[in-house]
């Protein structure tokens, strides 16, 4: 997703194939806060650094939970 109301990062990504997974993640998490309509209307990138910490932080906590998830299924693995 190249552009998109949720996109800012300019870096080079490492697993280009996870951008839109992110992104959605993103949008779901900023859902989840209440922030989404605010970046809608402002853009992200006129979002504050406590706004963008916080659906970055839930995103990690989310993203781990999943980990766990998954190597408690398989048993210690993560594919």
């Amino acid at each position: 997703m190249s552009g998109g109301v949720f996109s800012m990062s300019k870096r080079r990504k490492l697993y280009p194939k996870a951008e839109d997974e992110l992104d959605s993640l993103k949008e779901e998490v900023a859902e989840e806060l209440q922030l989404d309509d605010d970046i809608k209307e402002r853009g992200f990138e006129n979002m504050t650094t406590r706004e963008v910490g916080k659906i970055g932080g839930n995103m990690v906590k989310k993203m781990i939970k999943y980990a766990e998830k998954q190597m408690d299924e398989k048993g210690g693995k993560i594919d």
